[in-house]
């Protein structure tokens, strides 16, 4: 997918795993400020953006877009408590039984049910779905990470300023950033211009300030 910074910027950022994407969507306390789920539309255009294939017929009700925040929202505050314990600086707190039960009760309802087309060989969605049935299989992707062989490989970017979630799928397992594009390219940047600070002016420079 891809993000805009808050200087402009565009970036391509892959969570890794469907229920990460539905993070990027905004977020409980003062991650509200970056909501972008507030009408029908927003969702539906999220599953076309989502790794989701192919893109589910879907019949969206305002309540499906509330019941789709409420689920993120405990999954962002599951996932930060697993990370680094939370950020209570952010009103982000919690993460414990009672964000676990919306995840699992959300998961316990009837999701997208896979199909195979008419041609006998492409894969498609039963019928059209509901909200409920989308972010049923969302809570169910999140189960699977948070319990599977990747649970702790979720993360949180390192960059500064950003609290972007992923999972490193990487063989080694070293990755820091939520973009090398984006924050791993401005660490780069810091990282350059601390050692030249560092360094020192050379002779010619010493030279022309004199």
């Amino acid at each position: 997918m891809v993000l805009r910074s808050h200087s402009g910027a565009s970036y391509r950022f892959d969570p890794g795993a469907l229920c990460l994407e539905l993070l990027v969507t905004g977020g409980p306390g003062a991650f509200r400020r970056f909501e972008v789920l507030h009408t029908p539309a927003d969702l539906v255009a999220w599953a076309e953006r989502s790794r989701l294939t192919p893109t589910p017929a879907l019949d969206v009700t305002e309540r499906d877009v509330a019941y789709a925040r409420r689920v993120r929202d405990s999954l962002y505050r599951v996932a930060a408590a697993r990370i680094c314990g939370g950020l209570p600086e952010f009103g982000v707190a919690g993460g414990g039984r009672e964000d676990l039960d919306v995840i699992n009760e959300a998961a316990a309802r009837p999701p997208l049910v896979p199909a195979i087309g008419g041609d006998g060989e492409r894969r498609e969605w039963a019928g059209v779905a509901d909200g409920a049935q989308l972010v049923s299989t969302v809570a169910r992707d999140a189960i699977e990470l948070l319990t599977g062989r990747y649970a702790e490989r979720v993360r949180m970017c390192s960059g500064e300023r950003c609290y972007l979630v992923y999972v490193d799928t990487s063989r080694p397992g070293r990755r820091r950033w939520c973009s090398m594009e984006h924050c791993g390219n401005q660490h780069k940047v810091r990282a350059l211009r601390a050692r030249r600070a560092g360094e020192g002016p050379g002779p010619r420079e010493e030279l022309q300030e004199g």
